[in-house]
């Protein structure tokens, strides 16, 4: 559909008024700078209207070339888009130009308080740039006016006086107070609106970056312990630390490579993605970390973030309830989902690693020794290490200890964690 000649000039010339990169502050005081200036037109051009009816051809002259200046400098504005000149340029005819009508009548009784029109001068400024701004130019109109006051009263009226009844002055006098005035709450009320739009605007601004902050701060909590994210936001430097005693458990989909071949990826996806939200529950839930995921491999941790007692305890309790949880999906032959997992504790070096997808990561031998003890359980099975086990005490059943042969550490003392003792189960975390 093809534009009218006229809107896209129209469009054109707003778009050289108003300038894109233009901040919300100053898209203001143009529009309103614009705005000032219709409104200072169109009183000019009624001005114009009844002195020419009433035959005073010579102060006529005096809205007449206000117009044709002020058209003037709106064309330079639109020509190099240099609003200070424009705004100054303006400022200076609104200060000027009623006084120069209000000598070329007379006094200020004869010109009907004309020079009233000048109070729009420091009004516009302070709208358009601030109070300290507009303050050289009050002094102006103040000055200005005690000038013509001044000769005013040596001069009096005489010979200068028109030949106008009073009553037909009066009228000017309400027309010149009335159009002034009326100017005057344009201004403000559109200024105010204008304020309390762009107010609005902020606040919708702050609001959507709070969210977007949210957003942030939920995401950052998904990849890092909630210390560390606070950590992270305040401290660029290197961030690890040693921990002595700390229990870590890794915990597999048994038979995982034969089960995705047998699903299509978007199921396979999606029942992946189901178990391991029940293992994120389970760890919230005994107050783990849950430090990542790798294929079908879970790695969470307990003891990390100052807890110097229970964390052995809490992690054998979501193990166990672990496999109660995969035992709750089937595969597609029907059968149940298995897990095996390993579990050890004690000293283990943790940090975040990386500046773009950054990642909070455990080192050290108990996370070697958890993963070899996955890898060596059984379906369904559950190996600890010598350290959980001694923590774990009296309160669950085990078997062994069996002494394993794996790649990396000589002798591998495990047990295999059974469940509770009856006379010790409890509901939920501890």
């Amino acid at each position: 559909m093809t534009t009218h000649p006229l809107r896209r000039l129209l469009r054109s010339l707003g778009e050289r008024v108003i300038a894109e990169s233009d901040s919300q502050e100053r898209r203001l005081a143009k529009t309103l700078l614009i705005f000032a200036c219709g409104l200072m037109g169109f009183g000019a051009m009624l001005w114009l209207l009844i002195y020419q009816l009433m035959g005073i051809r010579y102060s006529a002259t005096v809205p007449l070339a206000y117009l044709a200046v002020s058209a003037g400098t709106l064309c330079v504005y639109f020509w190099n888009r240099n609003f200070e000149f424009f705004r100054f340029a303006q400022a200076t005819l609104f200060l000027f130009v009623p006084f120069i009508m209000q000598w070329s009548i007379g006094s200020y009784v004869t010109s009907s308080g004309v020079a009233l029109w000048a109070l729009l001068a420091p009004v516009g400024v302070m709208m358009f740039q601030g109070p300290r701004e507009s303050v050289p130019w009050f002094v102006a109109y103040a000055v200005l006016t005690a000038m013509s006051g001044f000769f005013d009263y040596f001069l009096g009226y005489g010979e200068r006086m028109l030949p106008l009844p009073m009553e037909t002055i009066a009228v000017f006098f309400v027309l010149n107070f009335s159009a002034v005035s009326t100017i005057v709450y344009l201004l403000v009320v559109y200024f105010v609106r204008e304020k309390e739009r762009l107010r609005l605007e902020v606040e919708e601004q702050r609001r959507l970056l709070e969210l977007e902050q949210e957003k942030s701060e939920r995401l950052l909590l998904n990849v890092l312990p909630a210390p560390i994210a606070e950590r992270l936001k305040h401290d660029t430097n290197t961030i690890a630390e040693r921990c002595a005693d700390v229990t870590v458990m890794f915990a597999d989909l048994v038979d995982f490579t034969r089960l995705s071949a047998e699903l299509p990826p978007e199921q396979m996806v999606e029942l992946l993605n189901s178990i391991f939200s029940e293992f994120d529950r389970l760890a919230d839930k005994y107050r783990l970390e849950k430090i990542k995921t790798i294929g079908d491999a879970y790695m969470v941790a307990g003891g990390l973030l100052g807890e110097t007692v229970g964390h052995a305890q809490r992690m054998a309790d979501m193990a166990l309830e672990m496999r109660e949880v995969a035992a709750g999906y089937r595969t597609p032959a029907g059968g149940p989902i298995e897990i095996h997992a390993g579990i050890a504790t004690g000293p283990v070096v943790a940090g975040v690693i990386g500046t773009k997808k950054f990642i909070y990561d455990l080192w050290g031998n108990t996370v070697n020794v958890a993963s070899r003890l996955s890898t060596e359980a059984t379906a369904g099975g559950i190996l600890v290490n010598s350290g959980t086990h001694g923590q774990l005490g009296a309160g669950y059943r085990f078997e062994g200890p069996e002494t394993l042969a794996v790649k990396g550490i000589r002798q591998l003392v495990s047990y295999r964690l059974l469940g509770r003792q009856p006379a010790t189960v409890e509901t939920g975390a501890r």
